[in-house]
């Protein structure tokens, strides 16, 4: 197969640096590559493997293994060899995939689709270089030193925080949209198709450069050194970029050094640092985002490393979204008070609403209905095997695994029992069907927190598209609640409903809730997602059942007592007098509680989907 040449590739510039880091240190953790269909991921990942210096041990290319989405644990980690076991009654590792990747490339297309234990242990295994593989009495271990590339289509789904922090670099790549760049892209493609030989003969002697440096930069990494005050600078960015965990800091110090190495240098600068800063904190970027002043902080760093000029480049994180006037003091404008013409945005902003406490909400403690019906996601009965386990009760037996372990057991008297079985895991697209129940009314108007509210639910929808659940919307306000989105998948429907959605009036949650049980007693009987409800409201419940009369309150606890599916109740009460009706309603749906206002957007996006195994 003739590949396209790695330096033929036309612009990209951050997504070839960013190869060609991993391609020196693979200790960097590899690199996920986020773009649409047709930015060149594949091509460059693919091209890298020919410019890379040949293999140290064998002298040969080095080898380039590209990971099905369908391979099980036992392939891509390795398992016990039947032969040997047969042949010579000893127990011995039949290497997988990452032995066959040592010292070379392994490349996982469409990484967000993979199984997640896969990626874990993937992950694992990059950082470490070690392969550790436990099987039926066998423990055994081997190199396994790759650089590990991952790329992904945002349309189809993202990978979750954790997964995305364990990658060490992050690019996102985007169509070109200069004329001449498109125009040179599909000129070299066309050559490249109507003659490879020829095409891949002009490019000899630029991939000759390519592979000299990276062979240059490999032979330097060792003795390059980090003064301490640059050290410093990497701590104070990522603190300033709001970034929890400590590998950012290992990550990024790992890049600097390594960008040192391979533009010939044996000592660390500041722009080495912001410019592997771009690669390792963009992925990882934190919820609470504390802007450096004026550059000051990182100058002083720069100073003690002897790099005063350095700091009037300083890099700032992005602007996180501005909370409003009325979000900053303005109390509640009381129930069926408020101008229901107001104009609202909706937007996926990262909002902050800071809101005086007189004291700490802390969330409820869940009780054990809850638990017991939790929202992670299940084993289904259809669906690809990702996995089997040991069990004596097993109905879908693995039956290879079963007579391996017999085998394993007594290698001269083969015989199955009880005690070799082992059950299939299977990996199905059960989904979610994720239902919110939005709270319109003048008291969650107040202060226009509904539009922090609608961007919120947004950036949920959005998610919940990409993982192929599906989603509902009732909003109640006035005197009735209203089914504004039935379950879909389509996102477009989703976010008309929420843009188009009116506020003020009173708080009809009895009507609600009995929409929404209505709504799951039809749709559980023919489908197989599983429910989650998100509610978003006060709890101040002040419109009884229609036509029914009574205490709106009464009704609203007895409706949640009904509703038997994993919820979580978002209370959006704010002020300093609170009358803690949603922690009651949380308590009575069995769901977990958290206060609103202590949650951005994004972070409701984190919370749900945590919860959702998503």
């Amino acid at each position: 197969m003739t590949l396209y040449p790695f330096s033929a590739i036309v612009g990209q510039d951050e997504l070839k640096k960013a190869l060609l880091l991993c391609a020196v240190n693979p200790g960097i953790g590899g690199v996920l590559i986020k773009g649409e269909k047709g930015t060149a991921k594949s091509t460059a990942v693919r091209g890298l493997a020919e410019v890379m210096p040949p293999a140290m041990h064998t002298g040969e290319p080095v080898p380039f293994v590209d990971l099905p989405l369908g391979a099980s644990e036992d392939r891509v980690l390795g398992s016990l060899d039947i032969e040997a076991i047969l042949s010579s009654k000893t127990k011995k590792l039949l290497p997988g995939l990452l032995a066959s990747a040592h010292e070379g490339v392994l490349y996982i297309d469409e990484v967000n689709l993979l199984a997640d234990h896969l990626v874990d242990v993937l992950l694992d295994v990059a950082a470490s270089g070690i392969n550790t593989v436990q099987r039926e009495g066998l423990s055994a271990s081997h190199p396994a030193r790759f650089v590990l590339i991952g790329t992904m289509n945002p349309e189809e789904g993202n990978l979750r925080p954790q997964f995305l922090d364990r990658f060490g670099l992050m690019v996102e790549v985007e169509a070109q949209t200069d004329v001449q760049t498109r125009t040179e892209v599909v000129r070299r493609r066309i050559g490249f198709e109507s003659d490879p030989a020829t095409f891949k003969n002009r490019w000899i002697s630029s991939q000759e450069m390519v592979r000299g440096q990276i062979a240059r930069a490999k032979e330097l990494l060792p003795l390059v050194q980090m003064p301490d005050g640059l050290l410093n600078m990497i701590s104070r960015l990522c603190i300033e970029w709001g970034v929890g965990s400590l590998r950012a800091d290992i990550v990024l110090y790992k890049t600097a050094i390594t960008i040192a190495a391979l533009n010939g240098r044996t000592m660390v600068t500041p722009e080495d640092i912001r410019e592997g800063a771009v690669l390792v904190l963009t992925h990882r970027k934190g919820k609470k985002v504390t802007p450096p002043q004026a550059g000051q902080s990182l100058k002083d760093d720069q100073d003690n490393a002897g790099q005063d000029n350095a700091a009037q480049n300083g890099m700032q994180p992005p602007a996180i979204g501005q909370t409003t006037g009325d979000e900053r003091g303005e109390g509640e404008c009381g129930e069926g008070n408020c101008d229901t013409e107001a104009d609202e945005n909706v937007s996926g902003m990262d909002f902050r609403i800071n809101i005086p406490e007189l004291a700490e909400n802390k969330p409820v403690v869940l009780p054990n209905s809850l638990n017991e019906r939790g929202v992670k996601a299940r084993q289904t009965e259809k669906g690809f095997q990702v996995r089997t386990v040991k069990s004596e009760t097993a109905t879908d037996i693995a039956l290879t695994e079963t007579v391996l372990h017999a085998l394993a057991r007594d290698p001269d008297q083969l015989s199955v029992g009880r005690r070799d079985l082992h059950e299939k895991v299977r990996n199905g697209k059960a989904g979610h069907l994720i239902m919110f129940i939005v709270d319109a009314s003048g008291s969650m108007a107040a202060g226009k927190r509904m539009e922090a509210v609608k961007g919120s639910v947004l950036n949920l929808l959005q998610d919940a598209y990409q993982k192929r659940n599906m989603v509902a919307v009732i909003a109640f306000r006035g005197v009735e609640a209203s089914v504004l989105l039935e379950p879909t998948r389509s996102t477009e429907q989703a976010e008309q409903a929420l843009e188009t959605l009116p506020t003020g009036g009173r708080t009809p949650l009895p009507h609600a809730l009995q929409l929404a049980e209505k709504m799951l007693a039809s749709f559980v009987k023919g489908d197989h997602a599983q429910p989650f409800l998100v509610l978003l409201s006060d709890g101040k419940a002040n419109v009884p059942l229609p036509g029914a009369g009574g205490d709106a309150w009464r009704q609203s606890l007895q409706l949640a007592e009904n509703l038997k599916y994993p919820a979580l109740v978002l209370d959006t009460e704010s002020g300093y007098v609170r009358y803690g009706k949603a922690r009651e309603l949380a308590a009575a749906l069995g769901a977990e509680y958290l206060s609103l206002h202590e949650l951005s957007a994004n972070e409701i996006t984190e919370t749900i989907s945590e919860r959702i195994d998503i």
